[in-house]
């Protein structure tokens, strides 16, 4: 059974004081990305919706430019005033939900990649009446909370399809490394991963700090010679991943979830294996729009099911075709 979809190429302001508080939000990690506005072309006479979108990032992870210009494309097609606030704390996520629900945007969509963590807040949005999608992350606990629609990969199809691939070119202890802890769809990823092939370790990095990263892994591989493959989470990963080979002398195989410039150029190089892409930008694009759509007219897309966009395998035999594409962020 083929467990890999056919890849498919498709395609005023919040309150003051609710910016302000989206501003203060700060973690370990790093910075979270300041409340942004965009949408409305020249041709726009006024604002159809106001949209929070609200996501995990973290700062300097390429992976969330193709979901901005998604969801920035798709604003700006419908004239929709577009308020975009990240943080990669589940707390201070859930905060940025709640600032987004006290300045009364009329829709907000979602990463609920700590389901728990953000309960409270998607409660707090559905209390209020505005209606709320998921994306990216939560893709088996969006209902739960009470997410009208979602717009992601399957991840543990995709793990599957990762472990899979692996065994069959005869791989036998591979390296599963989780940039962020308590994501589901990392962890899930790798459940996936170990699914079809019983000899997968996990690994914990702290994703934030890449020369953290390079060290951990590097010293794994140095400590442990058994591991024949590498499996990073993120493209960013998977290119310090890279530096950690090098640097042990490592002659495992790297594969890698998500694709960015260098990732695709890697693999068009023959250093990495190949990618499973979930097409952020169309989750971006998808998560808007549904909501448009579904404040205009009510539309349900996806049938009270997940819209899927992956997983989808990037390799030597079509990266010609999309290292264009992966280049290119604001497509």
């Amino acid at each position: 059974m083929t467990l890999v979809s056919p890849r498919k190429l498709t395609a005023i302001g919040a309150a003051a004081a609710a910016l302000a508080l989206a501003l203060t939000a700060c973690s370990a990690g790093g910075a979270p990305k300041a409340a942004s506005t965009s949408g409305g072309s020249g041709s726009c006479s006024g604002t159809t919706y106001k949209i929070a979108m609200i996501t995990h990032e973290t700062p300097g992870d390429t992976f969330w430019d193709k979901i901005r210009a998604g969801a920035q494309q798709a604003a700006k097609n419908e004239c929709i005033q577009l308020n975009y606030s990240s943080d990669p704390q589940a707390d201070k996520q859930a905060q940025l939900i709640q600032t987004a629900v006290d300045s009364k945007v009329d829709g907000i969509a979602t990463t609920l990649v700590t389901p728990d963590a953000l309960a409270s807040s998607v409660k707090a949005a559905t209390d209020a009446g505005i209606p709320l999608v998921g994306f990216n992350s939560g893709i088996d606990q969006y209902k739960q909370l009470g997410a009208l629609m979602y717009f992601g990969s399957d991840e543990t199809l995709a793990g599957q399809t990762v472990g899979q691939r692996l065994t069959s070119e005869g791989i036998k202890h591979p390296l599963c490394v989780i940039q962020a802890a308590g994501s589901v769809a990392l962890e899930a990823r790798c459940a996936g991963v170990k699914a079809k092939n019983p000899g997968t370790e996990n690994m914990q990095v702290n994703g934030a700090d890449d020369s953290s990263v390079v060290s951990s892994i590097q010293a794994k591989l140095t400590q442990d010679p058994s591991i024949d493959a590498i499996v990073t989470l993120g493209a960013p990963i998977a290119m310090d991943a890279l530096k950690s080979m090098s640097q042990a002398s490592s002659k495992a195989k790297l594969v890698t979830f998500d694709l960015n410039a260098d990732a695709a150029q890697a693999i068009k190089d023959g250093k990495i294996e190949f990618s499973v892409d979930q097409q952020p930008y169309v989750q971006g694009y998808m998560a808007v729009t549904a909501l448009y759509l579904y404040l205009k007219n009510g539309n349900d897309i996806g049938g009270g099911g997940p819209v899927l966009t992956g997983p989808s395998i990037v390799d030597k035999g079509n990266i010609d075709t999309i290292l264009p594409f992966a280049k290119n962020n604001t497509r």
